[in-house]
């Protein structure tokens, strides 16, 4: 098992490329102990703790945005152009996800630029064979960073498209100032693959194990399914999945009972569900690796504009509520319905009850007991997925084996408490829409989905959506949209300062439309 690193903010990096990143760690201070090596990789995992990144924005705005959610009436107006699609290169959110990717990206590298030259220092193999597994643990955390880069700061892949697409700006080393600018989205791409592999090599399937807050060769591996459907590598994405599936570590959590307990949003008890208790106690069989936050070390509150309860712990003041065509979604049996959502009286005037996301109420044990409430254990990977994965992957690849993408959504459904139509040549993009939705909902994936789906021929509209008014949702701007198809804003900017920073060799490389 691997040595537990304790969750400490240890070093502190710039947040973008103008210099990766000199100015913050001297270089005679670098690796040059074992425990130097352990402490640097702490702080890759305290970079991916950041507010901006999955316990903040870059979980919830993809879906914000994608008309998961609509504005509640008095809301505070966090988050609002977002919401209403003025997406700038200004943004602070977005540059905010921006710089903090690269922030990991940066730490990365710093850990790999030294670790050779450190491992030839040591001669205790214990510790070399520690280093080699932390190692497998950073080219994961660099692979994911940059995957996330691709998915929201580029177009969606197309592998046979005619002029090289634009990708983010590559950089495999720490020490030294070197003019950035983008690479092509597949040379992006390949970059992350050669990442996944080499953690591949260096991880060990005898540490995975469920509710990890560290990367383990399971981790690599669910990653590398994800990336390949976004590649558009069907073969890889249903190969890659399998091997999570089938990994004896990890099952779906399921919708029979597992205990009851204090209901901390209404008082009283309740029963949990093995489902119930993965979002409010951040504990279950099929998390493969999520973020370990403690009550004196962790980041964003996801929860914090579906509800803001603690704006005077009497009342709800949310924000955002669900789309009802996103309620309309789940079966009264569902675990997710009751899981995810319940009705509520609010703080508005009036007190209206709406029905709410309770997803992210806050982990009931480690958390709300100290009154830190909307506070959750962000879930990157999860098994779940990985059924999503294989499903679409089968649709699309030259086979078409529709058969076995309805067996993957129906094991799924089943341990929901759910059912699913059969999926056939006609039905299977909706089939599949539909199935991410009730499974991944405020999880970061909405917007990515719309943009990679919609330039497909079963797309059978010309929008990516239209948002409709709903009662007590904010009225004006952003109530109402029409988003066609290909609309730019589909893409994220690439954040303005990164475009006009002094030396930068990105001029002309904004995304289109910015």
């Amino acid at each position: 098992m691997r040595v537990a690193a304790a969750f400490a903010v240890v070093i502190g990096l710039s947040s973008c490329l103008d210099k990766i990143p000199g100015d913050a760690i001297l270089e005679n201070e670098g690796m040059k102990t074992f425990n130097d090596a352990e402490q640097t990789l702490t702080g890759i995992y305290n970079a991916y703790m950041s507010g901006a990144l999955y316990s903040g924005y870059l979980t919830l705005l993809p879906d914000i945005q994608a008309d998961l959610v609509h504005a509640v009436q008095g809301n505070s107006n966090t988050y609002g152009p977002i919401w209403q699609w003025d997406v700038r290169p200004t943004n602070k959110e977005i540059e905010a996800v921006y710089g903090s990717l690269y922030t990991v990206v940066a730490r990365c590298n710093f850990y790999l630029d030294q670790v050779e030259a450190l491992r030839e220092s040591i001669t205790d193999d214990d510790q070399i064979t520690y280093l080699d597994y932390y190692t497998g643990e950073v080219y994961c955390a660099r692979a994911n960073a940059y995957a996330e880069l691709i998915k929201c700061f580029c177009e969606a892949y197309d592998p046979d498209a005619a002029v090289p697409q634009m990708g983010v700006a590559l950089d495999s080393t720490y020490f030294g100032a070197k003019p950035q600018k983008r690479s092509t989205l597949k040379q992006s791409f390949d970059f992350v693959i050669r990442d996944l592999k080499k953690a591949e090599e260096l991880l060990d399937e005898e540490n995975d194990w469920y509710t990890n807050p560290y990367a383990t060769e399971a981790s690599a591996k669910a990653l590398h399914a994800r990336v390949a459907l976004f590649m558009q590598d069907w073969d890889a994405a249903i190969k890659y999945a399998t091997e999570v599936i089938e990994n004896e570590a990890f099952a779906l959590s399921t919708n029979a009972n597992y205990t009851t307990g204090a209901d901390a949003i209404q008082g009283g008890t309740r029963a949990y569900t093995y489902f119930d208790y993965m979002w409010t106690h951040d504990l279950a069989t099929e998390i493969i690796w999520q973020i370990g936050f403690t009550p004196t070390s962790y980041g964003g509150a996801l929860g914090q504009v579906f509800l803001n309860y603690n704006n005077d712990y009497v009342y709800l003041y949310p924000d955002y509520m669900p789309s009802e065509w996103v309620l309309g979604l789940y079966a009264s049996s569902d675990v997710r319905r009751t899981a995810y959502f319940r009705t509520l009286q609010t703080g508005y005037a009036g007190n209206p009850s709406i029905t709410l996301l309770i997803k992210y109420f806050g982990n009931e044990a480690d958390f709300i007991p100290y009154k830190i409430y909307h506070v959750s254990q962000p879930k990157p990977l999860r098994l779940a997925e990985q059924y999503l994965i294989r499903a679409e992957a089968y649709c699309r690849s030259a086979s078409r084996d529709y058969g076995k993408a309805t067996a993957d959504l129906r094991e799924l459904a089943k341990a929901r408490g759910a059912s699913v139509a059969s999926v056939s040549e006609s039905n299977w993009l909706q089939v599949i829409s539909d199935e991410r939705v009730k499974e991944l909902y405020m999880e970061g994936f909405r917007l990515n989905d719309l943009k990679r789906w919609t330039g497909l021929k079963e797309w059978k509209t010309a929008y990516a959506f239209k948002r409709v008014t709903q009662a007590n949702a904010q009225t004006g701007a952003g109530s109402t949209l029409e988003i066609g198809k290909d609309d730019y804003r589909l893409v994220w900017p690439i954040p303005q300062h990164e475009i006009e920073a002094p030396g930068s060799c990105m001029a002309g490389q904004q995304n289109r439309g910015y």
